[in-house]
């Protein structure tokens, strides 16, 4: 009986406990609910709020005396003393226009074309820097680095329309080495004349190294792919002349190409985003468009000079200003490409050449000019003496952000825009370029492995960039890889010269040449 009343008691105690249990649970999972719901409304008004006052920013409600519409128009056209080379667009155009039955040189429209494009891409870094004053560092940093693209992109769409591939190609590889090696390179020549060596910011910089090695290896797969196939590409007849078989320069081999090259320029588009997202909207709660906590003293300092800086420009104005600028330098550079071909065959000049290092340097010349003065400036005033500026000490390494953006966006968005348009545009680099974009990732990944840099530094890689100049241009480039990126409808139509081929030559010449780099 006794042991009964103690089984029954436990029993009780046992289900009061369970009781309690569940209702501690309830009780929590109220609790939760209670916690749970405001914590959602509050992240909904975090996420209003920031919105709102991004708006008031972007509009520049919060600031006073923005300036007028007149007033924007007249500082966009001050901005600059290189804006006194405007005077050669009209010039420019004219000179295309009336030089249809060749009254003078393609050269001068070439040369006039060339000067013209200096202070649009003044124009586009101007009003990059302007946009940042109401966009933020965060997304103001990706407006410049994306304006700053502007030339080089339009350049490479023409070149795609045309169909001129294989200049196109060289043209990409050009871009992303002049952004890696000399434009870094000056940045760090000129801001460390005065100082023994200045900072990066070292989150981005880190992630910038696997970007850019993600970039540089999705061209070296179809690459590496295509040099490992059994090339079949030599045979001995009965006399024991070499003869070429040509077994792999075939339609079914550039179909594989291209279907590889935009299942990996779909990807590489998507790394590129979720790079972007990474970057301005990092995990945890109100990170989203704001300097990051490990930032460098230098660059929080920025963003509040951003905040407080009296702007020459008002938000509108500026996108209306930019606007005008895209149009205008889509059509010079369209006229600049059209009188390559005699600008090429007359000088002599190398395709390689052209398009490695003389059509980038059409953008890097503006802020080239401007680099090379400033720096000129500061070793004079070193010399004499002169006080001058207390030097940043955060180094301006933008470029190689544009680099980034070039090979993880621009580059597969010409792939798949050449998908669309019906033109055989694959990643299948030439093996010298390939060559060429992984030394300088190695050597820019090695320069800012430790987030600082320096003068010396600076004059490393403007030194490597110019040791590739001089290497391209010896260079004929890769004769294969000219007749896969013909236009044409078939490969075969190319080798027998049915149709006429792309840029370096007719059909026929490009299959003589593969014929005697073989022999």
């Amino acid at each position: 009986m006794e042991q009964e009343q103690k089984d029954h008691s436990a029993h009780a105690l046992e289900s009061a406990e369970l009781g309690n249990g569940h209702n501690g649970h309830a009780a929590e999972d109220g609790m939760s609910r209670q916690v749970s719901e405001p914590t959602q409304e509050s992240f909904l008004d975090a996420y209003l709020s920031s919105g709102r006052q991004f708006w008031i920013r972007f509009t520049g409600q919060d600031r006073e005396n923005v300036p007028t519409w007149l007033k924007s128009f007249y500082n966009a056209a001050v901005s600059s003393w290189l804006n006194i080379l405007f005077v050669f667009i009209p010039l420019a155009w004219a000179c295309h226009f009336e030089n249809t039955d060749g009254k003078w040189p393609h050269q001068v429209t070439f040369a006039l074309c060339f000067v013209s494009i200096i202070p649009l891409e003044k124009m586009f870094d101007w009003g990059g820097e302007q946009m940042a004053l109401y966009l933020g560092k965060d997304l103001g940093d990706l407006a410049i680095v994306t304006l700053n693209n502007a030339v080089e992109a339009a350049l490479a769409i023409i070149l795609l329309r045309k169909c001129e591939l294989r200049l196109l190609q060289s043209t990409i590889v050009g871009v992303v080495i002049l952004h890696l090696l000399l434009i870094p390179g000056t940045a760090f020549l000129a801001g460390g004349a005065q100082i023994w060596e200045q900072n990066l910011h070292p989150h981005p910089t880190q992630l910038n190294h696997s970007l850019l090695a993600i970039g540089v290896l999705t061209i070296l797969l179809p690459t590496a792919l295509f040099a490992a196939l059994d090339r079949g590409a030599q045979s001995i007849s009965s006399t024991g002349q070499m003869h070429y078989s040509g077994n792999l320069l075939t339609d079914e081999t550039r179909d594989q190409l291209l279907r590889m090259s935009r299942g990996l320029a779909i990807i590489l588009l998507i790394v590129y985003v979720a790079s972007r997202i990474f970057l301005h909207d990092p995990p945890g709660e109100g990170n989203a468009l704001k300097v990051a906590p490990n930032a460098p003293l230098e660059l929080k300092k920025e963003e509040e000079h951003l905040r407080h800086v009296k702007p020459d420009v008002n938000p509108w104005a500026c996108i209306v200003i930019l606007a005008i600028t895209v149009a205008i330098m889509a059509t010079t550079a369209e006229f600049l490409i059209e009188s390559i071909e005699n600008v090429r065959e007359s000088g002599g000049i190398q395709e390689e050449w052209f398009g490695l290092i003389l059509l980038p340097i059409v953008s890097f010349s503006a802020d080239g000019v401007v680099a090379i003065v400033f720096f000129a400036r500061s070793v004079w005033h070193h010399i004499i003496g002169h006080k001058t500026m207390v030097p940043s000490e955060l180094a301006k390494a933008r470029a190689i952000d544009l680099s980034i953006q070039f090979t993880l966006f621009w580059m597969p968005f010409l792939v798949l825009l050449g998908w669309w348009i019906d033109k055989p545009m694959h990643l299948m680099f030439d093996y010298f370029e390939l060559a060429l974009l992984l030394g300088s990732s190695f050597l820019v990944n090695y320069v800012t492995a430790d987030s600082k840099t320096n003068w010396v530094e600076g004059l490393i890689l403007v030194a490597f960039y110019l040791m590739i100049a001089i290497c391209a241009w010896f260079y004929v480039g890769q004769p294969e890889l000219e007749i896969m990126l013909t236009c044409p409808a078939t490969v075969a139509a190319a080798l027998l010269g049915e149709e006429g081929g792309g840029e370096g030559g007719t059909a026929p010449e490009l299959a003589a040449r593969l014929v005697r780099s073989v022999l």
